[in-house]
């Protein structure tokens, strides 16, 4: 079976009734909606969240949050991922963009200590975390903040 042989189960689905096409639709003089009034118009009907008057829902719940526009946003990467270049290398954040470990730049690049570091490279970077910059010195590399 391929896609487009999909087919919904025999009796599954029904045309949608089409509503207000005259007496002789089945649906009688006013189509299934009464007599008058708004709900009866065209286009009638209120607006979601209405409640007939009452303050609604969404306006008696008080305001919660705040976003701060001054936030800064790093892309991050672990340790574990600079695993794969060779030894002695001066890691640079355009050198990590063109080998794809990072996608965007954002407000520049922050190195985490996560997994396991053994090579000797020179990492140059926006922020350190503090278990990542001593598994760098540890392994017997160097910690660049730019």
């Amino acid at each position: 079976m391929k896609l487009h042989e999909l087919r919904p189960a025999e009796g599954s689905t029904k045309a949608k009734k089409r509503l207000g096409r005259g007496t002789a639709s089945g649906q009688g003089k006013s189509a299934g909606k009464g007599q008058k009034g708004q709900k009866s118009r065209s286009g009638g009907g209120v607006r979601l969240g209405f409640e007939g008057g009452q303050m609604p829902l969404y306006r008696r719940l008080p305001k919660i949050g705040f976003t701060n526009i001054f936030r800064k946003e790093y892309a991050v990467i672990n340790l574990m991922d600079l695993e794969g270049f060779e030894n002695g290398t001066v890691v640079t954040p355009e050198l990590l963009k063109e080998a794809g470990l990072v996608k965007a730049m954002k407000n520049g690049i922050k190195v985490l200590g996560t997994g396991d570091f053994t090579k000797n490279l020179t990492v140059q970077a926006h922020k350190f975390s503090k278990t990542a910059a001593e598994k760098i010195a540890a392994a017997g590399g160097k910690v660049e903040v730019i």
